[in-house]
Formats: structure tokens, sequence, C-alpha cells
């Protein structure tokens, strides 16, 4: 369960950094126009608050990979509830798909994550 807890950890964390290379890298081109359902003219007018959007989902992965390889647990469950709490105010004012790509994701995990918690200390450490 701890495996499988700090697997989907490690996912949420990779979803974050694509995110990031997504806003921070590809805004304005062809896979960022698709994938946002943007025209050009709105995303070389958004860019720079993309950019910045980017930064920030990156420090959620980085978080993630810190709590993934850190003994504390909750380091964990702090970035999880950014995350849920940033995918359900993107649902809510920008498009409802966050909370399901987004806001979803973090939810399950945060679920396997504090479901492991209370596990005794003398476990393995692997992905804990």
């Amino acid at each position: 369960m701890k495996f499988f807890a700090g697997l989907l950890t490690l996912l949420v964390a990779l979803m974050h950094f694509g995110f990031m290379a997504l806003e921070m890298f590809f805004w304005d081109a062809p896979i960022g126009l698709k994938v946002f359902n943007m025209t050009a003219e709105f995303a070389a007018s958004s860019q720079v608050l993309a950019f910045n959007q980017g930064f920030y989902n990156g420090i959620l992965a980085v978080g993630l990979l810190w709590g993934l390889f850190s003994s504390n647990q909750g380091v964990k469950v702090f970035f999880l509830l950014a995350i849920i709490g940033a995918g359900i105010v993107g649902g809510l004012t920008a498009n409802t798909s966050i909370l399901y790509v987004q806001a979803l994701p973090a939810f399950i995990t945060l679920l396997f994550v504090l479901k492991t918690k209370g596990r005794q200390a003398g476990e393995q450490r692997l992905f804990s």
C-alpha cells in the first residue's frame, strides 16, 4: 500500500512537471494552443501569466518529490492539499476539466497517503 501511495505521488508530481513545461515553454507552440484550446493571439497576450502559473506547478511538483523522498509524510499531505485547492479554484474559475485533471488525481493520492500514514515507523521507507 505504501509503495502504491508513493507511486501515485510520483505520478502526480510528473503530471505537474508536464503542466509546468506546457505553461512555461510550450504555451504559444502548436501543442500548447491545442491542449489549452487557444488562439495564437490569446496565447501571446497571456504568455507571461502562463509562465508564472507554470513556475507554481513546478514548485508543487518539487514539493511532492521532497515529500516522496523524505520521511515526513506531512510534506506530501501539504503539497497534495495545495494541488487539490489549486485544482478546485481552477475548476471553478477557469475550466471545469481542471477538477478532473488536477484535483481528482491529487485527492485519490491523498487518500492513499493518509491510509498509509499511520503505519509502523519501522517499515522500509521506499516511497514512504
